[in-house]
Protein backbone atom coordinates (compact mmCIF):
# COMPACT_ATOMS: atom_id res chain seq x y z
CA UNK A 1 0.00 0.00 0.00
CA UNK A 2 1.04 3.29 -0.90
CA UNK A 3 0.92 5.80 2.25
CA UNK A 4 -0.30 9.33 1.03
CA UNK A 5 0.01 10.86 4.62
CA UNK A 6 2.79 13.47 4.41
CA UNK A 7 3.07 13.10 0.98
CA UNK A 8 3.23 15.74 -1.81
CA UNK A 9 0.76 15.25 -4.81
CA UNK A 10 0.86 17.09 -8.09
CA UNK A 11 -2.28 16.87 -9.81
CA UNK A 12 -1.84 17.82 -13.89
CA UNK A 13 -4.53 18.86 -15.06
CA UNK A 14 -6.43 20.39 -11.77
CA UNK A 15 -8.69 22.74 -13.30
CA UNK A 16 -10.45 20.39 -16.02
CA UNK A 17 -13.19 17.84 -14.75
CA UNK A 18 -11.32 14.93 -13.41
CA UNK A 19 -8.24 16.87 -12.00
CA UNK A 20 -10.44 19.27 -10.09
CA UNK A 21 -12.80 16.10 -8.59
CA UNK A 22 -9.40 14.25 -7.40
CA UNK A 23 -8.50 17.56 -5.93
CA UNK A 24 -11.90 17.40 -4.41
CA UNK A 25 -11.29 13.79 -3.24
CA UNK A 26 -7.43 14.36 -1.83
CA UNK A 27 -8.69 17.01 0.33
CA UNK A 28 -10.19 14.34 2.66
CA UNK A 29 -6.29 12.52 2.42
CA UNK A 30 -3.43 14.08 4.75
CA UNK A 31 -1.51 14.61 1.67
CA UNK A 32 -0.40 18.19 -0.15
CA UNK A 33 -2.10 19.06 -3.65
CA UNK A 34 0.18 21.08 -5.45
CA UNK A 35 -0.78 22.31 -9.00
CA UNK A 36 -0.09 25.01 -11.91
CA UNK A 37 -2.57 26.88 -13.93
CA UNK A 38 -2.18 26.94 -17.67
CA UNK A 39 -0.93 29.99 -18.21
CA UNK A 40 1.83 29.22 -15.63
CA UNK A 41 2.89 25.92 -17.22
CA UNK A 42 2.30 24.73 -20.74
CA UNK A 43 2.48 20.86 -20.34
CA UNK A 44 3.34 20.59 -24.11
CA UNK A 45 7.01 22.54 -22.94
CA UNK A 46 9.53 19.69 -22.10
CA UNK A 47 11.82 22.53 -20.55
CA UNK A 48 8.44 24.19 -18.47
CA UNK A 49 7.49 20.92 -17.15
CA UNK A 50 11.01 20.07 -15.85
CA UNK A 51 11.83 23.02 -13.94
CA UNK A 52 8.17 22.71 -12.19
CA UNK A 53 9.23 19.24 -11.37
CA UNK A 54 12.04 20.16 -9.76
CA UNK A 55 11.23 23.24 -8.08
CA UNK A 56 7.53 21.45 -6.57
CA UNK A 57 8.94 17.88 -5.81
CA UNK A 58 6.15 16.25 -5.89
CA UNK A 59 6.52 12.78 -4.02
CA UNK A 60 3.37 11.33 -6.52
CA UNK A 61 2.10 12.40 -9.74
CA UNK A 62 -1.79 12.02 -10.55
CA UNK A 63 -1.73 12.69 -14.68
CA UNK A 64 -4.94 14.20 -15.65
CA UNK A 65 -4.54 16.64 -18.10
CA UNK A 66 -5.63 15.95 -21.47
CA UNK A 67 -7.27 17.32 -24.56
CA UNK A 68 -10.60 15.94 -24.70
CA UNK A 69 -13.65 16.32 -26.61
CA UNK A 70 -16.85 14.20 -28.43
CA UNK A 71 -17.05 12.73 -31.86
CA UNK A 72 -17.00 15.99 -33.51
CA UNK A 73 -14.33 17.65 -31.95
CA UNK A 74 -12.17 14.54 -32.77
CA UNK A 75 -13.28 14.23 -36.28
CA UNK A 76 -12.36 18.04 -36.40
CA UNK A 77 -8.76 18.15 -35.02
CA UNK A 78 -6.91 14.86 -35.11
CA UNK A 79 -3.61 16.22 -34.79
CA UNK A 80 -4.46 18.38 -31.88
CA UNK A 81 -5.87 15.02 -30.37
CA UNK A 82 -2.74 12.88 -31.18
CA UNK A 83 0.03 16.06 -30.80
CA UNK A 84 -1.09 17.37 -27.50
CA UNK A 85 -1.62 14.45 -25.81
CA UNK A 86 1.68 12.51 -26.53
CA UNK A 87 3.56 15.92 -25.89
CA UNK A 88 1.91 15.72 -22.34
CA UNK A 89 2.05 12.13 -21.50
CA UNK A 90 6.05 12.38 -22.73
CA UNK A 91 6.55 15.41 -20.68
CA UNK A 92 5.39 14.81 -17.89
CA UNK A 93 6.81 11.28 -17.60
CA UNK A 94 10.62 12.07 -18.55
CA UNK A 95 10.22 14.86 -15.96
CA UNK A 96 8.96 12.83 -13.21
CA UNK A 97 12.11 10.01 -13.98
CA UNK A 98 15.11 12.91 -14.26
CA UNK A 99 13.35 14.00 -10.74
CA UNK A 100 13.10 10.75 -9.06
CA UNK A 101 9.47 10.65 -8.46
CA UNK A 102 8.72 6.84 -8.12
CA UNK A 103 4.89 6.95 -8.34
CA UNK A 104 2.71 8.44 -10.93
CA UNK A 105 -0.76 7.56 -12.09
CA UNK A 106 -1.50 7.74 -16.15
CA UNK A 107 -5.45 8.32 -16.59
CA UNK A 108 -6.34 7.07 -20.26
CA UNK A 109 -9.24 6.71 -22.01
CA UNK A 110 -11.92 3.31 -23.25
CA UNK A 111 -11.44 4.30 -26.66
CA UNK A 112 -8.19 2.52 -26.29
CA UNK A 113 -10.07 -0.50 -27.27
CA UNK A 114 -10.95 -2.20 -30.22
CA UNK A 115 -14.03 -1.34 -32.03
CA UNK A 116 -15.21 -4.95 -31.78
CA UNK A 117 -13.90 -5.39 -28.74
CA UNK A 118 -15.75 -8.84 -26.48
CA UNK A 119 -18.10 -7.29 -24.20
CA UNK A 120 -18.00 -6.26 -21.54
CA UNK A 121 -14.05 -5.12 -22.46
CA UNK A 122 -11.53 -7.06 -20.45
CA UNK A 123 -8.13 -4.92 -19.81
CA UNK A 124 -6.52 -7.86 -22.18
CA UNK A 125 -8.33 -6.50 -25.40
CA UNK A 126 -5.79 -3.96 -25.49
CA UNK A 127 -4.32 -4.03 -29.22
CA UNK A 128 -6.23 -6.88 -30.27
CA UNK A 129 -8.01 -5.69 -33.31
CA UNK A 130 -8.57 -1.76 -35.18
CA UNK A 131 -9.72 0.82 -33.12
CA UNK A 132 -13.04 3.29 -33.63
CA UNK A 133 -11.87 5.52 -36.57
CA UNK A 134 -14.08 8.91 -35.31
CA UNK A 135 -11.12 9.26 -32.61
CA UNK A 136 -8.36 7.05 -33.74
CA UNK A 137 -5.87 9.52 -33.10
CA UNK A 138 -6.77 10.49 -29.71
CA UNK A 139 -7.01 6.52 -28.52
CA UNK A 140 -3.77 6.03 -30.29
CA UNK A 141 -2.01 8.74 -28.30
CA UNK A 142 -3.58 7.44 -24.69
CA UNK A 143 -1.93 4.01 -25.59
CA UNK A 144 1.12 5.09 -26.12
CA UNK A 145 0.81 6.77 -22.78
CA UNK A 146 -0.04 3.25 -20.99
CA UNK A 147 3.04 2.20 -22.51
CA UNK A 148 5.09 4.75 -21.11
CA UNK A 149 4.16 3.77 -17.90
CA UNK A 150 5.19 0.31 -18.26
CA UNK A 151 7.92 0.87 -20.02
CA UNK A 152 9.51 3.15 -17.86
CA UNK A 153 8.43 0.13 -14.99
CA UNK A 154 10.41 -2.41 -17.40
CA UNK A 155 14.05 -0.36 -17.66
CA UNK A 156 14.16 1.71 -14.93
CA UNK A 157 11.93 0.25 -11.94
CA UNK A 158 9.48 3.30 -11.78
CA UNK A 159 6.30 2.50 -9.72
CA UNK A 160 3.92 3.82 -12.69
CA UNK A 161 0.64 3.02 -13.64
CA UNK A 162 -2.35 3.42 -15.48
CA UNK A 163 -6.11 3.80 -14.97
CA UNK A 164 -8.42 3.53 -18.07
CA UNK A 165 -12.08 5.22 -16.93
CA UNK A 166 -14.92 4.85 -19.07
CA UNK A 167 -17.23 7.74 -20.38
CA UNK A 168 -17.27 10.03 -17.24
CA UNK A 169 -19.45 13.30 -16.19
CA UNK A 170 -20.50 15.52 -13.79
CA UNK A 171 -19.36 18.99 -12.09
CA UNK A 172 -16.92 21.08 -14.27
CA UNK A 173 -18.44 19.50 -17.84
CA UNK A 174 -18.51 21.04 -21.00
CA UNK A 175 -21.49 22.48 -22.50
CA UNK A 176 -19.78 23.10 -25.91
CA UNK A 177 -21.96 21.63 -28.11
CA UNK A 178 -18.76 21.49 -31.10
CA UNK A 179 -16.61 19.82 -28.50
CA UNK A 180 -18.89 18.31 -25.45
CA UNK A 181 -19.24 14.81 -24.96
CA UNK A 182 -22.91 13.18 -24.89
CA UNK A 183 -24.36 13.78 -21.98
CA UNK A 184 -23.62 17.56 -21.50
CA UNK A 185 -24.42 17.60 -24.95
CA UNK A 186 -28.28 16.37 -24.26
CA UNK A 187 -28.31 18.49 -20.79
CA UNK A 188 -28.00 21.66 -22.62
CA UNK A 189 -30.40 20.65 -26.16
CA UNK A 190 -33.00 19.00 -23.51
CA UNK A 191 -32.33 22.03 -21.29
CA UNK A 192 -33.00 24.64 -24.14
CA UNK A 193 -35.72 23.24 -26.18
CA UNK A 194 -37.32 23.34 -23.33
CA UNK A 195 -37.10 26.78 -22.62
CA UNK A 196 -38.32 28.10 -26.36
CA UNK A 197 -41.08 25.09 -26.00
CA UNK A 198 -39.70 23.52 -29.20
CA UNK A 199 -41.53 20.37 -29.82
CA UNK A 200 -38.39 18.13 -30.25
CA UNK A 201 -34.57 17.66 -29.91
CA UNK A 202 -31.86 15.71 -32.30
CA UNK A 203 -29.89 12.85 -31.40
CA UNK A 204 -27.32 11.56 -33.87
CA UNK A 205 -27.41 8.70 -35.68
CA UNK A 206 -29.96 5.59 -34.72
CA UNK A 207 -29.82 5.96 -30.85
CA UNK A 208 -28.88 2.19 -30.65
CA UNK A 209 -25.42 2.06 -29.29
CA UNK A 210 -24.80 1.49 -25.77
CA UNK A 211 -22.59 3.32 -23.72
CA UNK A 212 -21.34 3.02 -19.88
CA UNK A 213 -21.40 6.58 -18.03
CA UNK A 214 -19.40 7.01 -14.70
CA UNK A 215 -19.42 10.08 -12.35
CA UNK A 216 -16.43 12.29 -12.00
CA UNK A 217 -16.60 11.81 -8.18
CA UNK A 218 -16.55 8.30 -8.42
CA UNK A 219 -13.45 8.20 -10.43
CA UNK A 220 -11.79 10.16 -8.55
CA UNK A 221 -12.07 7.83 -5.65
CA UNK A 222 -11.45 5.02 -7.80
CA UNK A 223 -8.10 6.68 -8.80
CA UNK A 224 -6.99 7.74 -5.18
CA UNK A 225 -8.19 4.14 -4.55
CA UNK A 226 -5.50 3.16 -6.97
CA UNK A 227 -2.79 5.30 -6.41
CA UNK A 228 -2.72 3.71 -2.41
CA UNK A 229 -3.53 0.12 -3.41
CA UNK A 230 -2.06 -0.89 -6.50
CA UNK A 231 1.25 -1.35 -8.02
CA UNK A 232 1.29 -3.90 -11.01
CA UNK A 233 2.37 -3.63 -15.46
CA UNK A 234 -0.77 -3.50 -16.36
CA UNK A 235 -3.22 -1.17 -16.84
CA UNK A 236 -7.11 -1.73 -14.75
CA UNK A 237 -10.50 -0.31 -16.11
CA UNK A 238 -12.43 1.92 -14.28
CA UNK A 239 -16.24 1.71 -14.74
CA UNK A 240 -19.26 0.87 -12.92
CA UNK A 241 -20.13 -2.30 -14.39
CA UNK A 242 -23.57 -1.21 -16.53
CA UNK A 243 -24.48 0.58 -20.37
CA UNK A 244 -27.51 2.08 -21.54
CA UNK A 245 -28.57 2.88 -25.19
CA UNK A 246 -27.92 6.28 -26.13
CA UNK A 247 -31.71 6.73 -26.99
CA UNK A 248 -32.47 5.11 -22.91
CA UNK A 249 -30.23 7.96 -22.04
CA UNK A 250 -31.75 10.91 -24.03
CA UNK A 251 -35.01 9.68 -22.54
CA UNK A 252 -33.56 9.93 -18.79
CA UNK A 253 -32.12 13.46 -19.26
CA UNK A 254 -35.34 14.70 -20.78
CA UNK A 255 -37.28 13.24 -17.59
CA UNK A 256 -34.64 14.78 -15.51
CA UNK A 257 -35.19 18.39 -18.04
CA UNK A 258 -38.73 18.27 -18.17
CA UNK A 259 -38.29 18.44 -21.74
CA UNK A 260 -41.77 16.51 -22.71
CA UNK A 261 -40.94 17.01 -26.78
CA UNK A 262 -40.11 14.36 -29.44
CA UNK A 263 -36.71 12.69 -29.95
CA UNK A 264 -35.23 13.17 -33.22
CA UNK A 265 -32.66 11.05 -35.30
CA UNK A 266 -29.94 12.53 -37.72
CA UNK A 267 -28.73 9.38 -40.10
CA UNK A 268 -26.26 11.21 -41.43
CA UNK A 269 -24.26 11.37 -38.25
CA UNK A 270 -21.97 8.32 -36.91
CA UNK A 271 -22.85 5.98 -34.38
CA UNK A 272 -19.39 4.98 -33.26
CA UNK A 273 -18.68 2.27 -32.04
CA UNK A 274 -21.60 -0.31 -31.70
CA UNK A 275 -21.16 -0.65 -27.51
CA UNK A 276 -18.70 0.08 -25.35
CA UNK A 277 -18.92 -1.27 -21.70
CA UNK A 278 -16.23 -2.28 -19.97
CA UNK A 279 -15.20 -5.31 -17.19
CA UNK A 280 -14.71 -3.84 -13.88
CA UNK A 281 -13.77 -7.35 -12.61
CA UNK A 282 -10.21 -6.41 -11.85
CA UNK A 283 -11.04 -3.35 -10.11
CA UNK A 284 -13.60 -5.18 -8.08
CA UNK A 285 -11.00 -7.75 -7.07
CA UNK A 286 -8.84 -5.50 -5.79
CA UNK A 287 -11.92 -3.98 -3.34
CA UNK A 288 -13.43 -0.85 -5.03
CA UNK A 289 -16.81 -0.16 -6.93
CA UNK A 290 -18.79 2.82 -7.87
CA UNK A 291 -21.83 4.31 -5.69
CA UNK A 292 -23.37 6.81 -7.82
CA UNK A 293 -26.04 5.62 -10.17
CA UNK A 294 -26.61 6.92 -13.83
CA UNK A 295 -30.00 8.76 -12.77
CA UNK A 296 -29.13 10.12 -8.95
CA UNK A 297 -25.50 11.46 -11.41
CA UNK A 298 -27.82 13.30 -13.84
CA UNK A 299 -30.14 14.91 -11.72
CA UNK A 300 -26.86 16.54 -9.29
CA UNK A 301 -25.46 17.47 -12.81
CA UNK A 302 -28.35 19.13 -14.09
CA UNK A 303 -29.07 20.91 -10.90
CA UNK A 304 -25.22 22.17 -10.97
CA UNK A 305 -25.92 23.05 -14.52
CA UNK A 306 -28.81 25.36 -13.46
CA UNK A 307 -26.88 27.00 -11.03
CA UNK A 308 -23.97 28.46 -12.70
CA UNK A 309 -22.59 25.62 -15.24
CA UNK A 310 -24.59 26.78 -17.94
CA UNK A 311 -24.05 30.59 -18.43
CA UNK A 312 -20.40 29.75 -17.67
CA UNK A 313 -20.22 27.21 -20.57
CA UNK A 314 -22.77 28.94 -23.21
Amino acid sequence: MYDLNGKTVWVAGHKGMVGSAVVRRLASEDCKVVAAPRGELDLKRQTEVENFVAVMKPDAIIMAAAKVGGILANATYPVDFLYDNLMIEANIFAAAHENNVDRVLFLGSSCIYPKMAPQPIPESALLTGPLERTNECYAVAKITGIKMAQAYRQQYGRDYISAMPTNLYGPGDNYDLQSSHVIPALIRKAHEAKLISDKQITIWGTGTPRREFMHVDDCADALVFLLKNYSDHDHVNLGCGQDITILELTRMICRVVGFTGEIAHDHSRPDGTPRKLMSVDKLRTLGWAAKITLMEGIESVYHAFLNGSYTERR
